[in-house]
Parts: structure tokens; C-alpha cells; sequence
């Protein structure tokens, strides 16, 4: 419950932050290029922090660490709507995607290491929770748009209840304590190799995802001939299906394991990149789109949760991956509108439809191998106890 509560947390952040984007934009008079660069600060800022991650944690301890990171990244939410220029609005986006990047890592190494002790898949519900709070987070958005609250007040007021709930949200985490003998990690260090090939599952999800929640609503007015509401109805559609997804799919998980829970996923995704790429209507369009959404949607859960289970430091392993998942969500929008100016949007989505055929043959390298032998102090508690490991998992 309580790494539940950090996620929805951490998710509520940034649903609050996307409504003020266009009181952000109409406040500095950004151009449409302008507000883009800003916004491709914050994943430059994860991907340059998050390698960081496994060293705040082995100093400060893990639940010590997702405190202190979780509140300074809800703190962080006050930052974009003071900043009084693009330069510092930039500045801002680095400052809260660091951030961001660095306790995203610190609460998925928590996920982790409680999945490990249940012995069973909470992962996918884990994001889904996240998925949850963003909702929360954009629902108390929209009414303090809707009653003209400036950001400037909206924004530090939300990020000062976000912070005051960081505490007793984290009270009960665990506190997984290195070997007495373990070296400390580098303080800057790449992810061991077997983490970079996890990733690159992970990346392939995060393409689908990215590309069909920027992309998949200009996609059914160009290619499809969609109205306006008919394209606004497909994003939510593809949104509404990834929550969905991912609150029930550990249930999958569980039964068939995460190598052919991912293999189904993208068999699913597969033909939703295809009903995406050959639609002529709307309706086959966002059907398509929702397709993609349920395919998708576990996969990157699973992939955290196979990099926790990798080599003597799952921080570093879940670092590695968190790094080249965001890096792919800031390579992902231009990619798919680069080359669709250069060819169609439908050559676009028909790479992303590769990506999923790719995705479906790497998924091997998710399976479970044996656990570790760290420490594990339970939460609250101060002691400490070897932590129980589970049978190796039948995965095929």
C-alpha cells in the first residue's frame, strides 16, 4: 500500500502540471517551437540524472532515498509557473525531470524489492496507480482552471500538499540494506548489459506509447478524415485502456509470466499497429489505437521488474532501463513527426508496427532468474533479516 500510495504520488504531479502547460505557454508568449524546447528539458534532465539514482540510494538508504527524492520532485511542481522567462523555464523543466527520473528509479528498486518478497507480479499494477494519481493530479487541474486560479498559485499550493503527504506515504516503505561487505556504486555509472537488452524491450513499448499519445489524434484527422471530438475520443481511448490495463494486468503476469505476458501484449499490439496503419475510418483507427494501448501497457512495469532482478545492483539495472525508456519518450514525437513530413504518418506508425514484431521476439530476455542475497530491514522497524527469496520462475 504504501509503494502504491508513492507512485499515485508521483503521478499526481505531473496530471497537475499538464493542465497549467497552456497558462505557461499564453503566460512567457512562447511560440509553439519555443514551449517544445522547454518541455524536451525535463527528459533530457532524467536521462542525465537517473544514473545518479543508485548512489543516492546505497548512501542515504532506499526508503530515506524515495523520501527525500519523492518531495523534492512534488516541490519541484512550483518551479514552471515562477519561472519568469524561457531560459529559466528551461532550467525548471532539467531541474524537475532530474528529478522525476531519479525518484521514478528509487520507487520502482521499492516495487521491486516488495514484489520479490509477495512472490508474486504487483508491478503492472504499481504503474497503473501512477496512471491513477496523474488522473487525480489532472482532475484537481482542471478545476483550478476551471475557476481561473492563477498557476502561480495553483501549482505551489499543489505541490505544498503533495510534499506534506510524502512523509506518511513513505513511513512504511521498506529499507533494503547493501551487504556490509558491498561496494558502494560508481557515482556515475552505465547499466551492465543485460539491463541495456531489458531496455530495449522496454524501448520498443515506449515508442507505441509515446508516439500514439502525441501522434494518434492528428493521425485520425489526416489519414481517416476524423473530426476534432472523434480525434480527442481516440487519445482517451488509448489512455483510458493503458490505466485499465495496467491496474488488472498482473492478474496476467501472475498466471503466464512475464515473457509470454509481454509476447501476448505485443501480438495484440501488433494487430492494432496494423489496423492503425491499413484504417480508413475513424472507428478502425481509434480501435487500432486501443489496441495498441492494452498491448503495450504492462510492458514497461515488467521490464523494471526484470532489471531489479539483474546482476549485484538492481538500482543501477533499473537505472539503466528507466534511462533508455525516457530517452526513447524524448526521441519518440519528433521521430514519428520527422518522418512522417518526410513520407506519411502511415509509414510512421508502420515503424512503430516493426518496433512491436521486434518487441515479441526479445521479450525472452524478461525472464525471471534467482534472487540475491542482500538485507532487508523491515519498514519502521530498524532490523534487520535476510530477505526470503521465491522459487525461479517456469518462464518461457
Amino acid at each position: 500500500m504504501a509503494v502504491s500510495l508513492v507512485f499515485a504520488l508521483h503521478g499526481a504531479v505531473t496530471g497537475n502540471f499538464a493542465t497549467r502547460i497552456p497558462w505557461i505557454d499564453d503566460h512567457l508568449d512562447l511560440s509553439t517551437a519555443q514551449l517544445g524546447l522547454a518541455l524536451a528539458f525535463a527528459p533530457v534532465g532524467a536521462a542525465l540524472a537517473m544514473p545518479l539514482a543508485s548512489r543516492v540510494v546505497h548512501r542515504y538508504g532506499p526508503r530515506a532515498a524515495v523520501r527525500g527524492l519523492l518531495a523534492l520532485w512534488c516541490a519541484s511542481l512550483a518551479l514552471p509557473a515562477i519561472a519568469p522567462s524561457l531560459v529559466l523555464l528551461c532550467a525548471a523543466m532539467a531541474v524537475q525531470g532530474a528529478l522525476a527520473g531519479m525518484s521514478d528509479v528509487a520507487m520502482n528498486a521499492q516495487g521491486v524489492e516488495v514484489e520479490r518478497r509477495l512472490g508474486r507480479s504487483i508491478m503492472s499494477s504499481l504503474h497503473g496507480m501512477w496512471s491513477v494519481g496523474a488522473l487525480t493530479g489532472s482532475a484537481v487541474g482542471v478545476l483550478a482552471v476551471h475557476a481561473e486560479l492563477d498557476a502561480r498559485v495553483h501549482l505551489p499550493l499543489a505541490a505544498l500538499a503533495l510534499v506534506a503527504l510524502t512523509p506518511p506515504a513513505c513511513r512504511s516503505l521498506l529499507d533494503v540494506r547493501a551487504r556490509p561487505d558491498e561496494e558502494p556504486p560508481p557515482r556515475f555509472t552505465l547499466p551492465p548489459r543485460s539491463a541495456l537488452l531489458i531496455g530495449a524491450v522496454g524501448m520498443c513499448a515506449v515508442l507505441a506509447e509515446w508516439a500514439s499519445a502525441d501522434w494518434s489524434g492528428v493521425y485520425l484527422r489526416e489519414m481517416t478524415g476524423a473530426s476534432a471530438t472523434v480525434a480527442a475520443v481516440s487519445t482517451t481511448a488509448f489512455n483510458a485502456t493503458m490505466a485499465a490495463t495496467r491496474l488488472t494486468g498482473d492478474l496476467v503476469a501472475r498466471r503466464l509470466g512475464a515473457v509470454r505476458t509481454v509476447r501476448t501484449g505485443g501480438a495484440l499490439a501488433l494487430a492494432g499497429g496494423l489496423l492503425v496503419v491499413t484504417a480508413t475510418t475513424p472507428a478502425l483507427g481509434t480501435a487500432g489505437f486501443a489496441l495498441l494501448g492494452v498491448g503495450v501497457a504492462v510492458v514497461v512495469p515488467l521490464a523494471f521488474a526484470a532489471a531489479g532482478r539483474v546482476g549485484d545492483n538492481p538500482n543501477q539495472a533499473i537505472a539503466g532501463v528507466a534511462t533508455v525508456t525516457y530517452t526513447t519518450g524524448l526521441l519518440a514525437p519528433p521521430l514519428i513527426g520527422g518522418l512522417g513530413e518526410l513520407a506519411s504518418l502511415r509509414a510512421s506508425f508502420a515503424v512503430v508496427t516493426v518496433a512491436m514484431a521486434v518487441m515479441i521476439l526479445a521479450a525472452g530476455v524478461l525472464r525471471e532468474r534467482g534472487g540475491d542475497s542482500r538485507v532487508v530491514a523491515a519498514g519502521g522497524s530498524g532490523q534487520e533479516s535476510a530477505r526470503p527469496t521465491h522459487a525461479e520462475a517456469t518462464d518461457s
